[in-house]
């Protein structure tokens, strides 16, 4: 079962709000023992909202579960021993400070190899870890602009449109865990760790692989279409009387087919869309011609007569029509924490396998130094060494009753 299929991997987690975080989960989700690191005062992934969940945003629990929370303060001499302690027993580094923070903390990758030579250390950052804009700090839609990304959302003669779900902070998480991936495989045959180099820019020009592709192409620059793919029509969604629906007709059958549901027969003899590329170049003429028809009846019945036709569609949902999608509830996507004192927090599950995957809770992403404690006793730290480091501030340990409670 993959939910222990990293089981005995150790990793440290020295990552905050939605790329290194995406990319812990994964590898927690998987079984791995993740060493959550943060600030006694907690990441800035914890303010982020509205969408709250006690007294820290949905976004952090969304992306910290299974993990245990550890509260170093890094400007502390003694903190940084405490980090280095945890690291020594750690099979995995994963971090998302700006390039250059790290070695300046002594805990940078060419200061750690020469004592750690089997660590994978992943660093995550915006524009990588050299060129000119290695010492740049960037967000998701930062990248999505710097990208080219949101030059390619909304519609034609609108102001840049972001897509609202961060898919690059997300991409970069997934990137970043698959390349951890497969330098475990490499250091299982060779016994080598090494150091990985994720950022965001790189994930978010590989999100766009067919855009860009086409650009280099043609060198022509894509116009913001809304909802229609720039390679293929009818690829778009329609308005219907009460919503809209998503078509995807392109291929000749289909579009045939459904010109002749819409009862447009004559649009199959129209020079101007006798192929899908003659169709992108006259889109306009297509879509009003469809809409028309389109427009006449309810989503519901044309969703109903277009797979009868055995044409591609869905509605253009709501969060609150995937809620209720058959399909999500037979794949078992949606998943849930049990919190000790928040109750159940629900999420999206794992992606691979994931009816069996989701079928049991997860654990709650942790409180802020939820399992300092715990986790230093298990690292050799004496209790009396422990409450020392509490009490000079190098470290934060949650009240053990909340501790306690969580395990």
């Amino acid at each position: 079962m993959l939910r222990k299929a990293l089981d005995g991997l150790t990793v440290v987690d020295f990552t905050q709000i939605g790329a290194g975080p995406t990319c812990t989960m994964l590898l927690a989700d998987m079984g791995a023992r993740v060493l959550k690191v943060e600030a006694p005062t907690g990441e800035l992934g914890r303010q982020l909202g509205p969408g709250w969940i006690g007294d820290d945003s949905a976004l952090f629990h969304g992306f910290n579960r299974n993990k245990l929370g550890i509260a170093i303060d890094l400007k502390s001499p003694s903190g940084i021993d405490v980090a280095r302690q945890l690291i020594a027993g750690a099979d995995v580094l994963v971090e998302s400070m700006r390039p250059g923070v790290m070695r300046r903390l002594g805990l940078g990758f060419e200061q750690l190899a020469p004592a750690h030579p089997s660590l994978v250390y992943c660093s995550i950052s915006a524009y990588g870890q050299q060129g000119p804009y290695a010492d740049r700090a960037g967000v998701d839609g930062i990248l999505q602009a710097d990208s080219g990304l949101m030059s390619l959302i909304g519609v034609e003669g609108s102001e840049p449109c972001k897509v609202q779900a961060p898919v690059v902070d997300v991409m970069t998480g997934y990137v970043a865990s698959v390349g951890i991936l497969a330098k475990l495989a490499q250091r299982a045959r060779d016994g080598q760790g090494g150091h990985l180099d994720v950022n965001l820019l790189n994930s978010a020009l590989a999100l766009q692989q067919s855009s860009l592709t086409s650009y280099f192409a043609d060198e022509q620059l894509p116009v913001r279409a809304g909802s229609a793919a720039p390679y293929s029509a009818p690829n778009q969604a329609f308005r219907t009387s009460d919503g809209w629906v998503m078509v995807a007709a392109y291929m000749p059958d289909r579009w045939e087919r459904l010109c002749a549901l819409l009862g447009l027969r004559e649009a199959t003899t129209d020079p101007r869309f006798a192929t899908s590329p003659l169709r992108v170049a006259h889109r306009h003429a297509m879509v009003e011609a469809l809409t028309a028809v389109f427009i006449t009846r309810s989503t519901e019945f044309w969703l109903a007569e277009l797979q009868s036709a055995d044409i591609l569609c869905a509605r253009v949902a709501t969060y609150r029509d995937v809620l209720h999608h058959p399909q999500v509830a037979a794949n078992g996507m949606l998943s849930h924490a049990e919190h000790p004192e928040l109750g159940r927090i629900a999420m999206p599950g794992f992606p691979i396998n994931s009816e069996s995957m989701n079928a049991e809770p997860f654990r709650p992403a942790p409180s802020c130094g939820r399992d300092t404690h715990s986790v230093l006793r298990e690292a050799g730290f004496p209790d009396a060494r422990i409450a020392e480091l509490q009490h000079s501030g190098a470290i934060h340990c949650a009240r053990r009753a909340e501790a306690t409670a969580s395990e």
